[in-house]
């Protein structure tokens, strides 16, 4: 492959595409033509085409042999023809990896959920790392009034960039919907589809730590980064960069989430990002799989415009990503937790300790602090704080004056804090977990799983999970001045549902340097006048729509769904332009381009049209996806 382009493979790439264009404010797919008006693309014509379909059927290599079962994929409408029965085997035979046909994990249920075998396959699906190694299953199993998740009837089990790009060329070329599947960590229902052919980055795994990285096509001095491939977890990562290497990446903090996928691409958010900011701000270069079969080396130097939009315009949108390079930094000298909680013993004082916390934010709101503070109906604060390069006696004394409040209204409140450290070598070390701390990990005891595999207990309820109401907002740093105003739209809204408020999910109080490398990203520019980001969120695990037994009860989703609702609408009223985080957002937000991208969002579509004019990769919400029928 040479760098910055390479068109591959022939017989699988033609070129057959309709034009996407912007002129004179109006942009032109096809059959559509659309107004961009006040952030929305807006349909003004829609003349659909019929989608021609037939019974084609996935394939390994010996399709040839077995002809009678037969799955069916319908193309995307389009005047392409469907592939033929010898059209699947050619492109089985051109992939180092292989075709398969999926089926969901939990098929074996449906007939008798209450067998053993049934029981084994319900419980498996509680572990994060099982679901990974199945092309059929997400880590979110539905959405009320949205989606169930479905599986894709044929995956390719790629091995190689070349097998990432055959595929994209098949489909595009036979009209069909494309999806992609690292870790299926996917709130949006986007890693799996009905009638559409799977890319599964599940085997591409390769990590490799540089000492001094530079970008192809530069002339700058080297940076110590990680080259990850499209299949890694960041627990993987982890191992590599901070026990192996003794250097810290910016990642997510759910060990089984994709290290190359969605959460980089999305932006990247996790608990130190008041430090280190977001996943996309530490990108130095990424590989990628474009709509017309071409592999990308992208960076500031080369393709500057998709390297731009790659970070933070949303995973499966302007191609598939292969591998990512990142930037690494030095080890913090401490990790911390502040965890506990306290409970007021009347709305008027929750009230009072609400506007008490807000009082003494600022205290928190800068590099070392990262994580959460949960608001219920119960008239309870929940803290889940995590900090870094601060000593127990630091945290005390920062702590102290809110302290001191609390004890001064000993028949208000009762309360309880742990204050705990934790060498930060070891932040990804099971050993240590196990050694000191084992209540807080699970550790996969599956015969043939790496020694070092485990997820955090507190992320359990994230697998199989079913979404009843998830809505989220960044709180500008402005309402923060005003914290008895605030105090107020927290209390109501907290009448309705718990919420948490994240303080490292946003930039207003991180460190310079990081906010320096996130404003060269397509992140909504409100962030960076955010303090916080806020999440209410209604849900349960265990949840299989289709499986008896396991149905959600459509009646209690809803009404959950309309709590959520409720409390939301109050902070969301109360911050008008505040934007969201894309990657962690409401399936049915309406405003949704500047919501997640702001006045970024027109740049990004005219980069989609530029790599991607046939809209060959869309997914729910993402850039250009308005425009598809």
């Amino acid at each position: 492959m040479k760098l910055g382009g390479t068109q591959f493979p022939a017989n699988f790439c033609s070129k057959n595409t309709k034009l996407l264009l912007i002129r004179n404010g109006f942009v032109q797919k096809g059959f559509y033509m659309t107004r961009f008006e006040d952030w929305k693309l807006t349909r003004r014509t829609a003349i659909k085409a019929t989608a021609a379909t037939a019974a084609t059927r996935t394939i390994n290599r010996s399709f040839a042999d077995n002809t009678e079962s037969l799955s069916t994929v319908v193309p995307m409408a389009s005047d392409k023809s469907p592939p033929s029965p010898a059209d699947w085997q050619a492109f089985a035979d051109n992939l180092t990896g292989e075709l398969l046909e999926v089926k969901s994990p939990l098929e074996i249920c449906k007939s008798d959920p209450k067998s053993t075998a049934a029981q084994k396959i319900i419980e498996d699906m509680k572990n994060p790392f099982f679901l990974e190694e199945q092309p059929g299953a997400t880590h979110t199993t539905g959405w009320v009034n949205a989606f169930d998740s479905q599986v894709s009837p044929q995956a390719v089990a790629v091995e190689t960039t070349t097998d990432i790009a055959t595929a994209v060329c098949f489909a595009r070329d036979h009209g069909l919907k494309l999806v992609v599947k690292g870790t299926g960590h996917d709130y949006l229902g986007r890693s799996s589809a009905p009638n559409s052919l799977l890319v599964w980055t599940h085997k591409m795994r390769d990590i490799k730590v540089h000492e001094q990285f530079i970008p192809a096509g530069g002339n700058t001095g080297g940076v110590p980064a990680v080259t990850v491939a499209a299949g890694s977890r960041w627990l993987e990562v982890y191992d590599q960069v901070t026990n192996q290497s003794g250097r810290f990446v910016q990642g997510g903090g759910c060990t089984s989430v994709g290290a190359c996928g969605g959460f980089i691409l999305g932006s990247g958010f996790g608990a130190l990002s008041k430090r280190f900011g977001t996943g996309a701000g530490s990108m130095l270069e990424a590989e990628i799989i474009t709509a017309n079969g071409e592999i990308l080396v992208t960076n500031e130097f080369q393709y500057p415009d998709l390297f731009w939009a790659l970070r933070g315009g949303g995973g499966g949108t302007f191609g598939i990503v292969s591998k990512l390079t990142l930037m690494t930094h030095e080890l913090p000298k401490s990790l911390g937790g502040f965890m506990g909680n306290i409970h007021a013993k009347s709305d008027t004082s929750y009230r009072q300790l609400i506007k008490q916390f807000l009082d003494f934010y600022p205290a928190i709101n800068n590099e070392h602090w990262g994580e959460t503070i949960k608001f219920s109906p119960k008239n309870k604060i929940d803290l889940a704080l995590v900090f870094i390069d601060l000593s127990k006696e630091e945290v005390q004394r920062i702590w102290q004056p809110f302290f001191d409040w609390l004890d001064k209204h000993p028949t208000d409140y009762d309360w309880h804090i742990d204050i705990m450290e934790v060498p930060f070598k070891d932040y990804w070390n099971i050993d240590f977990w196990l050694e000191n701390y084992p209540t807080l990990i699970q550790k996969d005891s599956r015969q043939g799983q790496p020694q070092g595999q485990f997820w955090w207990k507190s992320n359990d309820s994230a697998v199989s999970e079913y979404m009843y109401g998830y809505q989220s907002r960044w709180i500008p740093q402005k309402l923060f001045e005003s914290p008895s105003k605030l105090a107020d739209i927290f209390f109501d809204a907290s009448r309705h549902w718990d919420f948490k408020l994240y303080v490292s999910k946003a930039l207003a109080g991180a460190a310079k340097d990081a906010v320096d490398r996130d404003r060269k990203t397509c992140i909504n520019p409100s962030v960076f006048n955010a303090a916080a980001w806020v999440l209410m969120q209604a849900s349960d695990t265990n949840i299989f729509p289709g499986i008896p037994g396991y149905e959600p009860n459509i009646a209690y989703a809803k009404s959950l769904a309309a709590k959520v609702e409720a409390g939301m609408r109050i902070i969301r009223d109360a911050t008008p332009h505040a934007g969201n985080y894309a990657n962690q957002a409401d399936y049915h937000e309406p405003d949704w381009q500047k919501t997640f991208w702001g006045n970024n969002y027109p740049r990004l579509l005219a980069v989609k049209n530029k790599y991607d004019p046939e809209i060959i990769f869309s997914t729910h919400h993402s850039v250009g996806s308005e425009l598809c029928g």
